[in-house]
């Protein structure tokens, strides 16, 4: 660790008084280490760019709003805030994972269609929809380590440093991932049962 003259901490405590070269020199300290971080999760400079001005505007306005803590270390912070922008784009790009489950089977079993006419297209974004629906309702951690897999392509390594957690952790919170989504599939499915025997 690097260690500066002036804290970051009392940088932000600068700039909060106006002191705009502060947040410069913020910025100028840690803007690689956040350029790496979004660019090794959407692997496009362009993109790893754009999102790094996003993220520094979007510190910069919780910081104007008071919303910004004190206690909180910046750079920890700051790091979330351009993982979350680098999740965000991905869900904006509506890339559709094939998410295996632990027995090897395709999440939703979807055969792939050669053809792929318009009713198998609609099937296939009704699926992907309702992918989406339990994926959210996953617990944070286990949604984190999900969308990093299978969206984003990201080695349980990789996941492991972005997350800040052991890969045994990665792993385990896959797993559990996986095994909650395979609930909430099967109680969709006895619920469609029951509603066709009640018929």
């Amino acid at each position: 660790m690097k260690k500066y003259k002036i804290s970051d901490s009392e940088l932000i405590t600068q700039y909060k008084k106006g002191n705009e070269k502060a947040f410069e020199e913020l910025t100028n300290r840690h803007k690689n280490k956040i350029f790496t971080t979004i660019l090794l999760i959407v692997k496009d400079s362009e993109v790893a760019e754009d999102l790094l001005q996003e993220t520094f505007i979007k510190a910069i306005k919780t910081i104007h709003s008071g919303r910004y803590n004190e206690e909180g270390k910046f750079l920890p912070w700051i790091s979330r805030i351009a993982h979350n922008m680098a999740i965000d784009y991905f869900r904006k790009q509506k890339r559709y994972p094939t998410i295996m489950m632990e027995d090897g089977s395709n999440v939703f079993n979807t055969l792939e269609f050669a053809e792929n006419p318009y009713e198998n297209s609609q099937i296939q974004k009704e699926e992907h929809a309702r992918l989406r629906e339990l994926i959210q309702n996953l617990p944070d951690t286990q949604r984190e380590v999900l969308m990093m897999r299978h969206y984003m392509q990201l080695s349980f390594q990789e996941i492991a440093e972005h997350t800040g957690v052991s890969i045994n952790t990665a792993l385990g919170r896959m797993r559990y991932a996986l095994i909650n989504l395979r609930k909430q599939m099967n109680q969709i499915d006895k619920n469609y049962e029951k509603k066709n025997q009640s018929r």
